[in-house]
């Protein structure tokens, strides 16, 4: 009988807690979807790249950080 494998990546959520998403590999802004994220209120490194989430999927071993940014004075 063959081994299952489990893919997965690391999710580090704007409050710094860690998720780990078991799949092979899906949007980037639907993962932030269904954590309850609005793409566009925040920053995602995956690997240590900045990326823009509507454009880039993420794949098993990936991590992405997801930052909140702020402005003003």
């Amino acid at each position: 009988m063959e081994p299952t494998l489990t893919y997965s990546m690391q999710i580090i959520l704007p409050d710094r807690s860690v998720r780990t998403l078991s799949c092979t590999s899906a949007p980037i802004e639907e993962i932030l979807l269904e954590f309850g994220i609005n793409p566009t209120t925040v920053i995602v490194v995956k690997n240590g790249k900045i990326v823009p989430p509507e454009d880039v999927t993420a794949t098993e071993g990936d991590e992405l950080r997801i930052l909140r940014f702020s402005h003003g004075g």
